[in-house]
């Protein structure tokens, strides 16, 4: 394996060179990422999209620290900013954070720094807020830190004081979130069938850990919406065609949740990550690892949500493929899957009753690769 000095260098390196070339610059069509999770050095691999959905692969950059090799257990691992400018990513394996500039096609490494954990698998940004789930290990419980962003300089700073506890040690963390407004934190605890959520004060500082039952067993991934309501998807253990889909409304000031729609099925198995649209997030998507399965949802104006299609198949990802992390595309034209069983990625073109057609597959991404970002 190669040491973490020498892993940074080569990062470093890269950087330097991405940033003399950078007229080398797509058409701006946009660009999805994902990370290796190599433990010989973690790269965030990118691939360019071109005006159909189509990918192609483009470059990799060295993230300057290490994965893990393997399954995560998490959503979340890759964290666009909502301007586009900066991408984050966890490193698992060496418990650090990488902050990348992104620039047309080119991903300049700015900042690395440790997680303020163990085996952070999950990252949020929120304009100049940041925030990183960390996992932790056999002998340190997980936590949440936060970190500051100086879009000027590139620099992730800790924020002071800002770390709190997790509901528990070994609790199976999956998923944190900062809100619309960012003056909340949502953390989806899988071995607990908790929610727990962290008000923030005006400085980022989070409250103490305020823990929930989850509707549903197995709380994954989950998305806000506009009005800050929160969609959670259920695994329930993977148990077979048994996941479901609950929304919430949180209030900000006591981080007191309340359902708004009660696992509402899938009617597959094991669904993981949600997405909503961002043209008029009137429609959600959670993957179904299990089923190899997209499965769609209308959401009502009240947030409660009706399932697409009657099987709750909105898309197929091919046999055995087994989708984890999803990403829409700028507009939400196009939605992507991660899909580890197959080590690829799908994508498909989002059509205006919310109904998905296939535009392809692509292949060769790294077994063990993990979160998924698009633009």
């Amino acid at each position: 394996m190669l040491s973490k000095a020498f892993s940074r260098a080569v990062a470093i390196a890269t950087a330097f060179f991405a940033t003399i070339s950078l007229a080398s610059a797509n058409d701006g069509h946009g660009t999805v990422y994902t990370s290796s999770n190599a433990t010989d050095g973690n790269r965030v691999l990118a691939f360019d999209r071109a005006m159909d959905g189509t990918l192609s692969y483009s470059d990799s950059f060295p993230t300057g620290g290490f994965g893990t090799g393997g399954g995560l257990g998490n959503q979340g691992a890759l964290a666009l900013s909502k301007n586009g400018n900066w991408l984050l990513v966890v490193n698992a394996g060496s418990s650090e954070v990488s902050l990348f500039e992104v620039y047309k096609d080119v991903l300049i490494l700015r900042d690395i720094l440790p997680s303020g954990g163990v085996m952070p698998v999950s990252v949020s940004i929120n304009k100049d807020l940041v925030y990183v789930l960390n996992a932790g290990d056999s002998g340190t419980p997980g936590n949440i830190t936060g970190f500051t962003l100086a879009p000027d300089m590139g620099r992730l700073t800790p924020l002071a004081g800002s770390s709190r506890p997790l509901s528990a040690d070994q609790v199976g963390p999956a998923q944190i979130g900062i809100n619309p407004w960012g003056n909340l934190i949502v953390v989806t605890e899988k071995a607990t069938n908790l929610i727990v959520t962290y008000t923030l004060n005006a400085d980022g500082i989070p409250s103490a850990p305020i823990p929930q039952a989850s509707n549903g067993m197995t709380p994954f991934g989950f998305a806000f919406d506009q009005y800050g309501r929160l969609y959670v998807s259920e695994a329930f253990g993977g148990a077979a065609n048994a996941s479901a889909v609950s929304s919430y409304i949180i209030n900000t000031f006591t981080g007191v949740i309340t359902t708004l729609a009660a696992s509402v099925p899938t009617m597959q198995t094991a669904a993981c990550w949600v997405a909503l649209e961002e043209k008029n997030a009137w429609h959600a998507y959670t993957t179904n690892t299990g089923s190899s399965t997209l499965t769609g949802y209308y959401i009502q104006g009240d947030g409660t949500l009706l399932r697409r299609n009657a099987d709750g198949v909105a898309a197929m990802t091919g046999v055995g493929s087994s989708p984890i992390d999803m990403a829409f595309s700028n507009g939400s034209e196009f939605l992507y899957s991660l899909n580890g069983g197959t080590n690829t990625i799908s994508g498909f073109r989002t059509m205006e009753d919310g109904s998905l057609q296939p535009v392809e597959t692509e292949g060769g991404i790294p077994a063990g690769s993990n979160g998924l970002a698009a633009r």
